[in-house]
């Protein structure tokens, strides 16, 4: 199916609120051009059958009793009964006279519109006193005129208000056309630039256009492309980190199973087996984090929330680091006083607290002390890290980054492991470097506490 032009839709709306507009306000002129031309119309026709009634009852009432016929044309008849006196009417008579004549005639002026055969006519009666008679006497006038020419110069200003918008409708279906697709060259010429811009060519921009309508939407198509080359860059990064880490356990294990069936060590089998075992578990704990990670940012992992003791639970966070504390020569010391209990999921706890000790007591520097301080908003971390620079931060929770060579066990998930459970609970993480080359880790579960105890 061909999709819908543009120009065409403008062009069909525009010409819609033109007969709209333009037919509405010719109806509204015609309207008011009627009523002026029949008000002006019956005045005449008022002041017609006064004169007229006056002439002819003044001529009634002479002492001679000559009566005359009065004026007459083609167009106008009339009859006028006065008491005491025959009817007198235009020669011809009236062609038609409306219901209830002459009895419903009073000094208010009745109007009444009539058709005969081909005549439209418009009538008007009116009662006065005959002037000059030497007796009270009233006449009754019927004064009716034939509206042919009122129609025609009506129906004259009705083809010319009919005519317009049908003429502005026409023209706005010709004209707008070639005027909005000269209007939309700009769009055009977007759209081209757009067709080169993809994945395979990162880093392009669209140009301002310098029209109002369309430069909201160059910023927001630029802010997706710096979104998608973000995203592109992540994705080729987890993959290269991905593929790395695989292929350098599986080479582990290959090597030293070629070693040794052609070079053999000597080595007893369990010390192989606990080898192989290390790097199957290295490779494990990998797979396990990259899967809790990915069901973490997609929302798969629920929190089980439940009172956790904080003390006791943190107690053990720390035992956990003492054979690394102990091997590389650092200090662990823990001060302040948590809160008795938080509400909180224990595991997706224990993903955070663990794996920012684990960082801090890995990673820190022989004979530094890995501090832990503790109070009732959250917990902070802090080491020295002398190969840290500030813009290294921007990268904290990048699947696979790694500033220093891996540690073992390290496959540089911890922090992005940190930063989704952290989300998930809704607790705020955040990182800093001093002046002094330390490293501050901050976790706020405040604000997870004072959210849950709202919740209803």
């Amino acid at each position: 199916m061909k999709p819908a032009s543009l120009s065409a839709r403008v062009t069909l709306l525009l010409a819609i609120v033109c007969l709209l507009v333009l037919g509405g306000g010719a109806k509204l002129m015609d309207w008011r051009i009627d009523h002026e031309l029949a008000t002006r119309f019956h005045s005449n026709l008022l002041d017609q059958a006064r004169a007229l009634g006056t002439v002819l009852a003044q001529e009634q009432a002479t002492p001679a009793g000559h009566i005359v016929t009065g004026p007459v044309g083609d167009d106008t008849w009339y009859e006028l009964r006065c008491d005491g006196a025959a009817p007198q009417r235009s020669n011809p008579p009236p062609p038609a006279v409306p219901d209830g004549w002459p009895a419903d005639v009073d000094a208010k002026p009745r109007y009444a519109r009539l058709g005969h055969h081909q005549h439209h006519l418009d009538t008007v009666r009116l009662s006065f006193a005959r002037p000059g008679s030497p007796a009270p006497a009233t006449c009754r006038l019927l004064f009716v005129q034939d509206r042919h020419s009122l129609d025609e110069l009506m129906l004259a200003f009705d083809w010319i208000l009919a005519l317009g918008p049908l003429l502005a409708a026409a023209i706005a279906l010709i004209a707008v056309p070639l005027v909005v697709r000269r209007g939309l060259r700009p769009m055009s010429a977007l759209v081209n630039h757009m067709g080169g811009i993809g994945p395979n060519a990162p880093g392009q921009r669209l140009a301002p256009i310098g029209l109002k309508e369309l430069d909201p939407l160059v910023a927001r198509f630029n802010d997706v492309l710096a979104r998608m080359d973000d995203g592109l860059a992540r994705e080729r990064q987890f993959a290269s980190g991905l593929a790395h880490e695989t292929r350098t356990r599986l080479a582990e294990l290959r090597a030293l199973a070629e070693v040794e069936v052609r070079y053999p060590s000597g080595r007893s089998l369990p010390d192989l087996l606990t080898e192989i075992g290390s790097i199957g578990a290295e490779l494990e704990a990998t797979v396990t984090a990259l899967l809790l990670l990915t069901r973490l940012q997609s929302g798969l992992e629920q929190p089980q929330w439940q009172l956790l003791p904080l003390g006791p639970w943190l107690e053990r966070q720390l035992q956990r680091q003492q054979a690394t504390v102990a091997a590389r020569g650092i200090a662990l010391a823990s001060e302040g006083r948590p809160p008795a209990e938080l509400h909180t999921d224990p595991a997706l706890l224990e993903v955070i607290v663990g794996n920012l000790l684990g960082n801090a007591c890995a990673y820190a520097p022989a004979g530094d002390t890995v501090r832990l301080r503790l109070d009732e908003r959250g917990l902070a971390v802090d080491n020295a890290a002398p190969g840290l620079a500030e813009a290294d931060l921007a990268s904290f929770g990048q699947r696979f980054w790694r500033k220093q060579l891996p540690h073992a066990g390290h496959a540089g998930l911890g922090l992005a492991l940190t930063a989704a459970a952290a989300q998930v609970l809704g607790m705020a993480l955040d990182f800093r470097l001093d002046p002094q080359q330390r490293l501050h880790v901050t976790l706020d579960w405040h604000a997870a506490v004072t959210r849950e105890t709202t919740t209803p």
